[in-house]
């Protein structure tokens, strides 16, 4: 049994423990295509946490607003214009 960043690992010989010590401290880089998936993927969770927010304002027995449905809107046009949660500008709620 090994610790490596708080999680425990069952080593079924010396040579995986050190591989995976090595791993730990060795990470594999991550290429620009999957950075950008990451980044991506980010930016859409905020957003998609954003918009459940909001989800209430649509409910069949409310009336939105329009400054309401055009913050949706623009929520839901962020990733179009914006492929990172870094260099995103969030729309103001109203």
């Amino acid at each position: 049994m090994i610790e490596i960043n708080g999680m425990l690992y069952d080593c079924a010989t010396e040579e995986e423990a050190l591989a995976l010590i090595e791993l730990a401290n060795n990470p594999p880089a991550l290429t620009a295509e999957e950075i950008a998936a990451d980044n991506l993927h980010l930016l859409r969770e905020e957003r998609n946490r954003l918009i459940a927010e909001t989800d209430w304002w649509i409910l069949p027995d409310r009336t939105p607003t329009q400054d309401q449905l055009d913050y949706r809107q623009a929520l839901r046009d962020i990733t179009s214009t914006y492929s990172s949660i870094e260099d995103v500008v969030w729309p103001t709620k109203p």
